[in-house]
């Protein structure tokens, strides 16, 4: 089954992520099938999104399903429960899961809709609400390389970056890694501006230096600058980190893997969550060591 920019596309969970994502799609020439918690945005129908009563009418009249949902149970409940896709598919179709969910329960998503004669992609995405937007998403996908090359226009139109790592569940074991990199990074830097603003320096200028050196990286760049100017409107929830961190640390806990920095991290965003935080963008870590250290940084009139 190839793909065209006359085919039908079904596209369920239209949150932060999910809407700027099918409005991609839309832009790209996809007919969309469009199903959500709550009710699908007026633009999207506006675009030309049609709008479906359940997860199955979705499954019924798209060619390739994809899905953008907080987590795994939520995965589970519009794939399998009551009017969900499994029950609207058939053979030859494809699933797409685009959330961040456990690597293991992926396979045995994989299984059930292989067992139905369709094939089944995990493909995560990284870059945020901004890349999600500005269709720059890095999409780390596992399955099977057929189904791969048939879904891949879709992923072009929504991301840059997209790479086939492997089989079923590889995409989300990428992401889990993924997400223990960003973790660490924006703790890596939050310390540091504590740290200096506290020693009497201006953190502004302290990160612009920073990113004239090795310390550079897109996390001090754009999240260093959230820090300073304290703006945590959510690009990416402290919640769905603190999600994604710890489907790290039960993974590690499977395989018999040590992940200090990792635990220390995910205790971090705790603090943050336990002071009302958990909507916070995930930038807004640097909260809790402010709280620790008795000093908020800020820039110096």
């Amino acid at each position: 089954m190839a793909t065209n920019h006359r085919a039908n596309v079904g596209f369920i969970g239209l949150g932060i992520m999910g809407r700027p994502m099918a409005e991609n799609l839309i832009k790209a020439g996809y007919r969309l099938f469009l199903k959500s918690r709550r009710a699908v945005p007026a633009d999207l129908i506006a675009a030309g999104g049609i709008e479906c009563h359940s997860a199955r009418e979705v499954a019924e009249r798209a060619e390739i399903v994809i899905t953008m949902l907080p987590d795994t149970p939520q995965v589970a409940e519009v794939l399998f429960g009551a009017d969900g896709v499994v029950e609207g598919l058939t053979e030859a179709k494809i699933v797409i899961d685009m959330s961040s969910i456990d690597p293991i329960t992926t396979k045995d998503f994989a299984r059930r809709i292989n067992e139905r004669g369709c094939d089944y992609l995990d493909a995560p995405v990284s870059g945020g609400e901004v890349g999600a937007r500005a269709g720059s998403l890095s999409i780390m996908v596992g399955g099977p390389q057929g189904a791969f090359d048939t879904a891949k226009p879709l992923f072009e139109a929504m991301g840059r970056n997209i790479t086939r790592v492997g089989g079923n569940g590889d995409g989300q074991t990428t992401k889990v890694a993924n997400q223990i990199v960003v973790a660490l990074t924006i703790e890596a830097v939050a310390e540091a501006l504590v740290f200096a603003s506290k020693a009497g320096a201006d953190p502004a200028r302290v990160r612009e230096a920073l990113m004239g050196g090795f310390a550079a990286s897109r996390i001090l760049e754009v999240h260093g600058e959230r820090m300073v100017k304290r703006s945590f409107e959510p690009g990416f929830r402290i919640d769905l980190h603190r999600k994604d961190l710890n489907l790290a640390l039960q993974g590690a806990r499977a395989l018999g893997v040590a992940l200090p920095n990792t635990a220390t991290a995910q205790e971090l965003f705790n603090t943050c969550a336990a002071q009302g935080g958990g909507q916070w963008d995930h930038s807004a870590m640097v909260r809790a060591l402010e709280l620790m250290a008795g000093h908020v940084i800020a820039a110096r009139g």
